[in-house]
């Protein structure tokens, strides 16, 4: 039976694996967008980055407000859809520690240090989203 998780299992969840975020922004003609991203997690906020010129950094210029969804495929599928406030930094150190962190994430550890200094360059930008809302469920089709 579908259950609500806690915050702990909310964030194990979001943090389990090389899970892919589905993230949501709206274009200036009102029309959404998805995309997939990866992501980690820093402190409660969701970490990413993406380059300067990109819809997701041009959206997030124009209105902060995004939505990513991160979910299980396998049954009984779960999912954490997260509502929040994102930030755009061009900020090289921060840049550098959020791309490390995810590049150790999805490429390995062993790939992390030369994922962050690949990415960690001018015209990239550290994307820090601030939930504000968080609807998180297990056990969908058990």
């Amino acid at each position: 039976m579908a259950r609500e998780m806690n915050p702990d299992e909310t964030r194990s969840f979001l943090l389990d694996g090389t899970r892919t975020g589905k993230l949501a922004i709206v274009r200036a003609d009102g029309r959404p967008h998805v995309t997939p991203t990866w992501f980690t997690l820093h402190g409660d906020d969701l970490v990413l980055t993406t380059h300067g010129t990109s819809m997701k950094a041009i959206a997030i210029r124009r209105d902060p407000r995004v939505a990513m969804c991160v979910d299980d495929q396998a049954p009984p599928y779960s999912y954490v859809m997260v509502e929040g406030t994102a930030t755009l930094s061009d900020d090289l150190d921060e840049l550098r520690r959020i791309a490390t962190a995810v590049g150790g994430r999805y490429m390995g550890a062993d790939q992390a240090d030369a994922f962050g200094a690949r990415n960690a360059v001018p015209g990239e930008l550290a994307v820090r989203i601030t939930p504000t809302r968080i609807v998180a469920r297990a056990d969908i089709a058990d």
